[in-house]
């Protein structure tokens, strides 16, 4: 009969509880991972395959046991560095979308807008359909592993120490909003331009020949011409994006 005594259990589980708690939580905030489609039990078993994966690269941490009293701030500081990492993700999804509504505004097509059960909140149809191409975009490029490399490499800037507070204040997340609008402003500007050059010939137009009805050509011209503003410019989305992405998983790894 085998036997083991309470600290070999729990010598066992630590090393693997801390780093499942992480994945998991960020498993629950990333995009794609975090949508209804994906049960529970689909998270939890990948959360435990990675972090039983990742334990060969997590030599040398902070051992906590699950019975110290350090245990309770361990359990607190996973959970928020995980949720951080998803919610950073997230963020450069969220500038692709907000691209999306910055052209959708130009296009006239605001007014399109349908309720998104994913966000439980009302998009745009340009809004939801650049989202939609971001995270089949970030599944082709291996995003999902790139995140996946970052939450384990983000255990040697931020151990499994139990200091949550000062994991807290080493996050410097204050810049994401900037980098969210100049990144969104990449992306969509060439299309703005697009549509105010084609505004402005409707406006060319509509002085040169007055008895032209340009409200009723330019809505047209402006939504043909956007669609095909959105074309030639989907293959250029990815290098915006996936900069993004890097300056924002850059901030969990070593320094």
């Amino acid at each position: 009969m085998i036997t083991f005594s309470e600290a070999q259990l729990v010598a066992w589980i630590s090393p693997i509880l801390w780093p499942f708690l992480r994945v998991l939580a960020l498993f629950t905030a990333m995009p794609i991972f975090s949508m209804r489609a994906v049960p529970m039990r689909a998270r939890v078993a990948l959360a435990f395959l990675v972090a039983v994966a990742a334990q060969p690269t997590l030599v040398g941490q902070p051992i906590i046991g699950i019975n110290s009293p350090q245990a309770l701030g361990a359990v607190v500081q996973q959970v928020g560095i995980g949720l951080a990492i998803g919610f950073a993700v997230r963020l450069v999804f969220t500038a692709v979308e907000l691209a999306g509504e910055l052209v959708g505004l130009q296009m006239g097509l605001n007014f399109a807008a349908f309720f998104d059960p994913a966000s439980n909140a009302q998009v745009s149809a340009v809004s939801r359909f650049m989202g939609t191409i971001s995270m089949l975009l970030f599944i082709v490029v291996n995003g999902h592993l790139m995140v996946l490399m970052a939450v384990v490499r983000s255990f040697e800037a931020f151990p499994a120490d139990g200091n949550f507070l000062d994991a807290l204040a080493r996050l410097q997340m204050h810049g994401l909003g900037r980098e969210i609008f100049a990144s969104a402003l990449w992306i969509a500007l060439p299309m703005i331009g697009l549509l105010l050059f084609v505004n402005l010939t409707l406006g060319i137009v509509s002085r040169v020949a007055p008895q032209m009805n340009v409200f009723a050509v330019g809505f047209p011209v402006t939504l043909v011409m956007g669609l095909i503003g959105i074309a030639a410019t989907l293959p250029l989305m990815d290098q915006p994006m996936m900069a993004l992405m890097e300056r924002t998983i850059a901030l969990f790894g070593p320094r």
